[in-house]
């Protein structure tokens, strides 16, 4: 199903090595179930559910308890920009018009938002761990770096308190190598369907844990964008306006 919004998240886990038990545990459990014996996605061949949780392939009913399973989670921390692909589209073209030799490269709106969400949260000193998704056969890891070291460098019109002992490690993985990687995709799963298809319930289950949700492409009152919080709670509501564009 081609989608119309692009959502990056980031989840915060405490506790990565008990969130690795707990999923690991689960689909254990799950695969054990006669119940899923004949179910396509749940044979080791299919590579989807056997290997990984992953929202979009997985059964209602394995679904129904990966979200239980992250709503019982203490701790997580979920953050996400979202813009409209129509938006970019517009955004590429007038780059062309104004300059002939522009080339829109795949990696270019990734990156964008990706640095964009780790602003103003690389502060704390100590050691942090980033775990990004492997999204293509290329080793990326060193333009990563570069992006995410460039988003703790404080702009003109932010503050930034990060220390000389912060230390920052970074390296890319499958969701298969690390629940938190299927732990977000998850929250990315049910911010998408609020998105493209007015369902709010699934990241209604999960808001507690919802820290901030940047509509990039909202300029109604401001030139930045619009940012959801605990105090400012995400609805369908919100996205009516959507509708009449």
């Amino acid at each position: 199903m081609k989608t119309r919004f692009f959502i990056v998240g980031l989840l915060d886990v405490p506790n990565p090595e008990a969130l690795q038990y707990r999923v690991d545990e689960l689909r254990a459990q799950l695969m054990g179930d006669a119940y899923f014996k004949s179910v396509p996605s749940m044979q080791s061949n299919a590579r989807k559910t056997a290997l990984a949780f992953h929202a979009k392939d997985d059964l209602p009913e394995v679904r129904r308890d990966v979200f239980r399973l992250l709503g019982e989670t203490e701790g997580l921390k979920f953050f996400a920009a979202v813009t409209d692909k129509l938006s970019v589209l517009e955004y590429v073209r007038h780059n062309k018009d104004r300059e002939p030799n522009y080339h829109y490269r795949p990696n270019d709106l990734y990156d964008y938002l990706t640095q964009h969400l780790f602003k103003q949260r690389l502060r704390q000193p100590g050691r942090c761990d980033i775990i990004l998704s492997r999204r293509d056969r290329f080793d990326r890891s060193a333009s990563l770096r570069e992006l995410v070291e460039a988003a703790r460098i404080p702009s003109k019109t932010t503050q930034s308190n990060v220390t000389g002992d912060t230390t920052v490690h970074i390296s890319l993985a499958t969701p298969k190598e690390h629940a938190g990687l299927q732990a977000v995709d998850y929250f990315v799963w049910a911010l998408q369907r609020l998105y493209e298809r007015g369902e709010e319930r699934y990241l209604a289950y999960l808001w507690k844990a919802v820290r901030l949700v940047h509509d990039t492409d909202d300029r109604r009152e401001a030139g930045y964008g619009v940012s959801y919080t605990q105090s400012k709670p995400l609805t369908a509501e919100c996205l009516r306006w959507r509708e009449q564009k």
